[in-house]
């Protein structure tokens, strides 16, 4: 099987690494694509074969070569236009590793109806791997089941979902959390350690964690999900409340977050 990922960034490298394949890179930034292509063994092809956009390696195929898979790692907000402009360069099936899971299934039934569709979303950051990857395919046949299959031998639990159900979930997973921590930030202030509480700490910590990422994936995230505007409202609905409310709220979360936990602010 040979792959042509389309993207060279992190998650690109990521998914060239974990299969089991004759790995092309293609990338708008020629020297991201060696890069990755040098971590992983691959072969660096033109983003653009048509009119030779990038330098290729040499294969005797040509740069506009076609390959039994493509696979899509580009920002979620350019995954439609991924596939509109690169699945004609897949013969069996076009893979995406974007995130949104509805948009990306959509656009390859629309540009590529004939092959096997597979959307897959690592619940992780490629640098923590393995972890659990949720899992759509659509015409699934042997290059899917091999795809799946490399990523299981890499030690990845795989989460068989739908696309609606992922992307629904996505809202509060990641839009909505991410926009509750990003607020801590933003309305919290750093205070010396010998203050700190386990429930400050914690936030603290994930605010660390999402500035140390790329910004723009954070963007992203916000532009495809709903999810920042209920946190508002919750946080509106916190402000404007009373002593006993507060306490009713309290109370209301316990009920609906019910599980192991501990006393402590």
């Amino acid at each position: 099987m040979d792959v042509l990922v389309v993207g060279a960034g992190a998650m690109g490298r990521w998914i060239a690494d974990v299969l089991d394949a004759d790995v092309a890179v293609a990338d708008v930034d020629e020297a991201v694509a060696r890069k990755t292509a040098a971590a992983v063994d691959a072969q660096v092809v033109p983003l653009d074969p048509a009119t030779g956009t990038g330098e290729a390696d040499g294969d005797a195929d040509g740069p506009s070569a076609e390959f039994d898979v493509v696979c899509l790692a580009v920002p979620m907000a350019l995954v439609e236009e991924a596939v509109a402009t690169h699945a004609n360069r897949a013969r069996g099936a076009i893979v995406d590793v974007t995130g949104v899971m509805e948009p990306a299934l959509e656009a390859m039934a629309e540009h590529a109806p004939d092959l096997e569709h597979c959307s897959l979303h690592p619940l992780f950051a490629p640098e923590r791997a393995p972890g659990s990857v949720a899992v759509v395919t659509e015409g699934r046949g042997p290059l899917t089941d091999g795809i799946l299959a490399d990523l299981e031998a890499a030690g990845n639990d795989l989460v068989e979902t739908t696309a609606a159900e992922h992307d629904a979930a996505m809202e509060s997973v990641q839009a909505a959390t991410h926009a509750a921590v990003l607020a801590f930030g933003l309305a919290a202030e750093r205070v010396p350690s010998t203050f700190e509480t386990p429930v400050y700490a914690a936030l603290r910590e994930q605010v660390e964690r999402l500035t140390g990422g790329t910004p723009r994936v954070y963007a992203d995230i916000q532009a495809r999900f709903d999810g920042s505007t209920s946190v508002a409202a919750a946080a509106e609905r916190v402000a404007s409340a009373d002593h006993d409310e507060l306490e009713a709220i309290v109370a209301e979360l316990g009920d609906r977050w019910a599980g192991d936990g501990g006393d402590g602010a």
